[in-house]
């Protein structure tokens, strides 16, 4: 499997420990955020979860070995991603950031799923 997949895995896994730290990465572009980028403390709890779930999915990608237990750490990323393109793509108070955020999860998740299909192998394998 390419390197790709790992340096997928690792801007997963720092995003994920971004948005624990600023939930307002996420919610600014959702439309979540209040004035001066506020986030409500309940509004930050959801994002630190979905923040520990791209840090752990991550994580997995970059540090399981290749083959199959690197496949599924890509094919969790993929569904994860997915999922939060249908969620967040209909549920989010404003239609243009649903399309937007909607369109980046997906755009992420086709990344994420292509790298396993380039030619290549990790130095490792």
């Amino acid at each position: 499997m390419p390197h790709l997949t790992r340096l997928l895995g690792l801007a997963t896994a720092g995003y994920g420990a971004a948005i624990i730290i600023r939930p307002e990465l996420l919610a600014r572009p959702c439309g979540l955020a209040g004035e001066h980028d506020q986030v409500s403390s309940k509004e930050a709890m959801l994002i630190g979860a979905i923040g520990l779930r791209d840090l752990a999915s991550g994580a997995a990608m970059l540090l399981a070995p290749p083959g199959r237990p690197r496949q599924i750490a890509v094919g969790v990323r993929v569904l994860s991603d997915t999922g939060d393109a249908v969620l967040f793509g209909t549920r989010l108070p404003d239609r243009g950031k649903r399309r937007f955020v909607a369109t980046f999860a997906m755009g992420f998740a086709a990344l994420c799923a292509a790298s396993t299909l380039l030619p290549g192998k990790d130095p490792e394998s």
